[in-house]
């Protein structure tokens, strides 16, 4: 089960994080990884990695707010590999702050990554599969679906990558193409390490305690949790779903209201 072989799959942020465990997973289950990533190193780091573990990797540096060099990277994928089966959107930022205290500066950068990142790869990879199907798979969040203090302008890009899903779901259905997202709640990653190091110095350990028990379940999510999640929901085992938003999150949504 869950198989994807002979499958060409494009991850955005594939280099570290939850798109890395994506990338080592779908590795291992047989496809062709290609990790879009804007850190040069961590993506050849992630190439290498699963390259040493027999799957099949490679790197294609991007910056997936900038179309041209979006429409450079699914190019060259297509030149190499000539389709693109698997779209799964996962790059992105964060950002802490309430409506008054967001920058215009950072809204435009969540836009630009967040939103924008999305559009960018969609648009230039979906062509390619209206010919054969083809699966994409959207990276949203809780703050999607539930109001959580100071984080204005990071719920309000996820809200937009969950009414994208929606849309190109609804839009490219008929061309035999499926579109979900999963909402994780807060899971460990080197991002989330990096985060509370820069904002609450001092205070790492009761901080990471403190975030790990907002989440009913008393812990975070590990990378390879939500990969899981994207395996089935990327391979034929899940052909009947579409237009659906998947929260992963320790229970954060149903059983902290």
């Amino acid at each position: 089960m869950f198989s994807l072989n002979n499958k060409i799959v494009m991850i955005t942020g594939g280099g570290s994080g939850i798109g890395k465990a994506i990338c080592k997973i779908f590795a291992q289950q047989g496809a062709t990884v290609c990790i879009v990533d804007f850190d040069e190193a961590a993506g050849i780091a992630a190439e290498a990695e699963i390259q040493a573990s027999g799957g099949v990797a490679k790197f294609y540096p991007c910056d997936v707010s900038n179309s041209g060099q979006v429409t450079m990277a699914v190019k060259n994928i297509i030149a190499h590999y000539k389709q693109i089966n698997i779209l799964i959107n996962n790059a992105g930022v964060a950002h802490i702050g309430n409506v008054e205290n967001t920058l215009e500066n950072d809204l435009d950068r969540l836009y630009a990554i967040n939103i924008k990142g999305v559009y960018n790869c969609t648009q230039a990879t979906i062509k390619w599969m209206k010919t054969q199907g083809g699966v994409i798979l959207n990276l949203a969040s809780v703050a999607s679906s539930v109001g959580i203090a100071d984080r204005f302008a990071y719920s309000m890009t996820k809200a937009a990558v969950v009414g994208m899903t929606l849309s190109v779901a609804k839009d490219y259905i008929s061309h035999n193409i499926r579109c979900n997202c999963i909402s994780p709640g807060r899971v460990h990653t080197p991002f989330v390490e990096g985060f509370i190091a820069k904002t609450y110095p001092g205070k790492e350990a009761e901080t990471f305690e403190k975030l790990s028990k907002t989440q009913p379940i008393g812990r975070m999510g590990k990378p390879e949790e939500i990969a899981h999640l994207a395996l089935y929901l990327c391979s034929d085992e899940a052909a009947f779903v579409t237009g659906c938003d998947y929260p992963i999150d320790g229970g954060f949504i149903k059983l902290n209201t």
